[in-house]
This record gives C-alpha cells, sequence and structure tokens, in this order.
C-alpha cells in the first residue's frame, strides 16, 4: 500500500498569508496616512506653541508624536509584519512619552486665542497603534489615559476665562476616539479569530485527507478481493472449473503485481495500452465475449494509468456479474477512445434485473461498479436493466 499524506496543513497555510498580517498592515497604512494628513494641518499650532515651551521641546515632541507614527507608513508599505508591529508599539509610546515631557517643555505662558495644543487633535490616532499591538482592557485604558493628558493640557494653557469645563471634553474626547478604536480593536480581533479557525480547518481538512485516503485504499483492495480472489476461489470450487478459471487467477495475480509495483503503477497508458488491458481485464472473466473497438483509432493522447485501472476493474466485474447470472447469454463489450475520454460498454441479452431492488449487502454492482467509478475524477456509470430485457453497463471517463 502506498504512503499515505500525513499533512496538508504546511503546504497549504504557508501559501496564504495570515488574516491577522494583512489586518495589520491595512492599519498600518492607515494609522501612518493619518500622522501625515495630522502633521501638515498642524503645522500652524506647532509654531505658535513655540510661543510658550522652550525652545527645545517642540523639536523633541514633533518627533516623539510624529515620528513613529511616519516611519510606520513606510514599514506598512514595504515592510513585515514584526517591523509594522514595532513602530506601532513604538507610537504608542511615543505619544505618551511626549505628553509626560510638556511640563518640562512648558513656560507656564498661556495661549491667548484658546486654540487647542496640536497633539490633542490625535490621541485615538495614537490609541490604534495599541489596537493593533495589545489587549482590548490595554486599548481602553491607554485611550483614556491620553485623552485625559491631552484634555487636561489644553484645560491648563488656556486662560481661566476661556477654559470650557474639563469634564464634557474629556467624555466628547473618550467618545469620539472610542468608535474608531473599538472598530479596530474588533478587526484586529477577527484577524485573529479567523486565523485560528483557519488553522483549525487546514488540520480538520487533512485528518480527513488522510482518512479519506485509507477509505479509497480499503475499497480498492476490498473490490479487488470481491472480483478477484473471491470470485477465482468461487470459480474453482465448482466442478468442470477448466481453462477461464486459470486465466481468471493469472489476472488477479497479475493485479496484485500491479498494486505492488508502486513505479509501474504511476505510467500513463497509450491508447494501445489501454485497448490491451480492457481485453485483458475482459478475458480474465471470460475469454469468448468479442471486444469490439469503436471510433477511428486516431486517438495519440495519454490515459492515467488509476484510470484506465478503475475502468478495467468496472468492466471485469460487470462482464463477471453477466457470466454469473445471465448464463449462456449472449454478451459483448464495446471500447470507444477518444481524445477527452473513454467509454465501455458492457451488453448482455440475458433475463436481466432490477438495479433499484439490488440488496445493500450485494457489494458487486454497488461498491464494485458504482462505487468504484464515482470515486474517479471524470468517472460516470449507468446501469440499465430491467427483467426480460439483458442489461447493458455503461462506464465513462472524461478529462
Amino acid at each position: 500500500m502506498a504512503a499515505l499524506p500525513t499533512s496538508t496543513q504546511e503546504v497549504t497555510a504557508g501559501a496564504d498569508s495570515r488574516a491577522a498580517d494583512r489586518i495589520l498592515r491595512i492599519f498600518g497604512r492607515f494609522i501612518g496616512a493619518g500622522y501625515v494628513f495630522y502633521l501638515l494641518v498642524s503645522m500652524p499650532l506647532i509654531v505658535q506653541t513655540t510661543s510658550i515651551t522652550r525652545p527645545w521641546w517642540t523639536p523633541v515632541a514633533v518627533v516623539l508624536f510624529f515620528g513613529p507614527g511616519l516611519v510606520l507608513l513606510v514599514a506598512a508599505l514595504v515592510g513585515s509584519p514584526r517591523s509594522i508591529t514595532a513602530l506601532a508599539r513604538a507610537s504608542v509610546v511615543g505619544y505618551l512619552v511626549g505628553l509626560a515631557t510638556w511640563p518640562l517643555g512648558w513656560t507656564g505662558e498661556s495661549f491667548l486665542n484658546a486654540e487647542p495644543m496640536w497633539f490633542s487633535f490625535f490621541p485615538a490616532l495614537a490609541a490604534l497603534g495599541a489596537a493593533m499591538t495589545t489587549t482590548p482592557v490595554r486599548v481602553f485604558l491607554y485611550l483614556a489615559v491620553v485623552i485625559v493628558g491631552a484634555q487636561s493640557i489644553n484645560y491648563l494653557v488656556r486662560e481661566p476665562a476661556d477654559r470650557s469645563p474639563l469634564l464634557p471634553d474629556l467624555v466628547y474626547g473618550y467618545g469620539f476616539g472610542i468608535i474608531f478604536v473599538g472598530a479596530a480593536v474588533m478587526a484586529a480581533r477577527t484577524g485573529r479569530l479567523l486565523d485560528r479557525t483557519r488553522a483549525s480547518s487546514y488540520a480538520q481538512a487533512a485528518r480527513s485527507a488522510a482518512l479519506d485516503a485509507r477509505t479509497v485504499e480499503r475499497r480498492r483492495f476490498d473490490g479487488l478481493i470481491h472480483d478477484g480472489v473471491m470470485s477465482t476461489l468461487l470459480a474453482a470450487s465448482r466442478p468442470g472449473a477448466g481453462e477461464a478459471v486459470v486465466r481468471q487467477a493469472r489476472s488477479t495475480l497479475a493485479e496484485l503485481d500491479t498494486l505492488r509495483d508502486d513505479e509501474r503503477s504511476g505510467e500513463d497508458f497509450t491508447p494501445d495500452d489501454v485497448l490491451a488491458h480492457l481485453r485483458l481485464a475482459a478475458g480474465g472473466v471470460d475469454g469468448s465475449t468479442p471486444v469490439i473497438v469503436r471510433g477511428d483509432g486516431t486517438t495519440t493522447g495519454s490515459f492515467p494509468a488509476e484510470t484506465v485501472r478503475t475502468v478495467g476493474a468496472a468492466l471485469a466485474e460487470a462482464l463477471r456479474n453477466s457470466v454469473r447470472h445471465a448464463g449462456s447469454a449472449d454478451r459483448s463489450v464495446e471500447v470507444a477512445l477518444a481524445d477527452d475520454g473513454l467509454t465501455v460498454v458492457v451488453r448482455d441479452d440475458g433475463p436481466g434485473f432490477d438495479p433499484d431492488a439490488v440488496p445493500a449487502h450485494r457489494l458487486g454492482v454497488r461498491v464494485s461498479i458504482v462505487d468504484r467509478m464515482s470515486r474517479l475524477p471524470g468517472g460516470s456509470v449507468e446501469v440499465r436493466s430491467a427483467q426480460g430485457r439483458g442489461t447493458q453497463v455503461t462506464l465513462g471517463w472524461r478529462r
């Protein structure tokens, strides 16, 4: 028996990028583009902020607040998932450090025009980076911290007459940011869930494939045992067994040798080989049954070895059933080869039978013919019979 595949997960999973990585890259581009946008629109306020901060703070703050996010855009376009994750974390840390340096850089003066601080426009953007890299609880906690920090600084730098109530600003800022951050958390969670589901599906598919392969092999040997070994022994036990039994035994032994020869079993059949194999399959059952070849004989393509052997085995079983149940009736085998497939028809003018009334435990028709051909990709089978009208079994295969 040929070795069965033990795993398909590694091959299949390697061909597909992880859903979580794709979502990570998409959000990396979105966040990076957001930092570019806010840098451009904040330039006037950044310049105004220099009037109330020490000279060193503004350039340092611009690097802390915008630097990781701008590099994140580049990484999301051409970098690896690992670099994207690292820069997303850097943008999260950069925003927090930027807020922490404010007390050191602020001179204590107020904004006379009551403008908000430029970094208070995008705390939720930094929280999106957290959504890509940590748990939901930490993400929402981080959002609350940066909102409180940014809005508190806005409150302190304004003149008392220009200050709006701090609590409504906090509620509005958090409520506005949580919409986008919540969506990012759900997207990241969906990606991870999809990856776990996909991995589980691949593992299940691998187990199912291995089980199907074992089932096919078992049915293949069951069919050979029924078609060849049991039938040969049964025929040999009958009185008057002659040359037909010898041919059938030789054919069964040859089929067993073919199953054992893995290298030869994979070779394609030429049209002449196909006809020779089908004639041998028919002759191994009943040497007196004529094998008629239809068509103009111009077929030049090769035929898969497994296909030819499957059709030959089904042909032998159909003919064997005819010999067993139709006795001395006239029978024939017709073979038609074409570039797109082959057709085999087994006919007899015997008493016939009702195909729907065949018991489930009778393996000859159900397992050795119908099931065998239905398992063959491109295979088909049609059994026509009725009481007193003979039987016709049509075996087909199309590329």
